[in-house]
């Protein structure tokens, strides 16, 4: 029997963070436990009136936040709030695919279009690995809206 993963991040702002990531990999924020979305309703806005419903103290509103893929082939995103700061790079980090089948001088370009629209979004742009044929095809490092790297394949 396999099983299934969820990947967690350790953040300061779950709400902002998983926004972020909403955007990155067209996830979408579900709805609260036994609510129905109406067509073009907003889930987090259906989460604020959940949580102010079950007396969640307004201090703890933002301590987690979840996204999932709409096709429901990709793992579930969860993010919780931790009070420390990151301080090292990651042991661990995300690919996010977008340009992966392409080579060279377009691949490059398509990765640096998308990392211009993610920093317009939060992220941050920290390095760009140049193609070294065999062994690379290229790449750009980014980090999320609290440093969390990731790469642009």
């Amino acid at each position: 029997m396999s099983a299934t993963i969820q990947i967690t991040f350790d953040v300061h702002d779950p709400r902002t963070v998983s926004r972020f990531w909403k955007e990155v990999l067209g996830y979408v924020h579900p709805a609260p436990p036994g609510v129905e979305l109406a067509d073009g309703e907003d889930p987090l806005t259906a989460w604020d009136e959940f949580l102010e419903r079950q007396q969640v103290p307004e201090e703890l509103r933002n301590s987690a936040s979840a996204l999932e893929d709409p096709d429901g082939t990709g793992p579930r995103l969860f993010f919780q709030q931790v009070p420390e700061d990151k301080a090292v790079k990651n042991r661990l980090h995300l690919d996010v695919r977008t340009a992966s089948e392409l080579r060279g001088d377009e691949r490059m370009a398509a990765l640096e279009a998308r990392c211009e629209q993610l920093v317009a979004l939060g992220g941050t742009r920290l390095q760009r690995h140049e193609p070294e044929p065999p062994t690379s095809i290229g790449f750009p490092v980014m980090g999320d809206p609290e440093g969390n790297e990731f790469c642009l394949d």
